[in-house]
């Protein structure tokens, strides 16, 4: 569950970045494409998936239909990799030994009170 963590930091996410990704939407890390990212993975994210037509008119201002089909599938595979690991209970692997790990503010709460 921790690789995702490691392979941002391999991709230029930095660790504050990392830090902050709870607090994305009033944060100074990040810029305007890259809260509307977070914003397109926050809501593919729910159950049930629900992206704001506004929002998906904000991404195809920024992204062409490609890019648009590549990031969707990308944040749908990330869901489908982490519900995955959620059921079958695998846990970190230690990718991110000695450096931040980002979890989403949800799961944080839960491992707080299974604790």
């Amino acid at each position: 569950m921790d690789i995702g963590s490691a392979v941002g930091r391999a991709q230029g996410v930095s660790e504050t970045q990392l830090l902050e990704l709870a607090n994305y939407r009033d944060s100074d890390a990040f810029d305007e494409t890259e809260r509307m990212v977070l914003e397109l993975a926050t809501h593919m994210s729910g159950a049930p998936v629900s992206v704001p037509t506004a929002l998906r008119e904000s991404l195809r201002k920024r992204f062409d239909d490609a890019e648009l089909v590549e990031l969707a599938g990308s944040i749908a595979w990330e869901n489908f990799r982490a519900r995955f690991n959620r059921a079958l209970g695998i846990a970190a692997d230690g990718f991110c030994e000695g450096a931040f790990c980002a979890l989403p503010a949800k799961a944080a709460a839960l491992n707080d009170e299974a604790g």
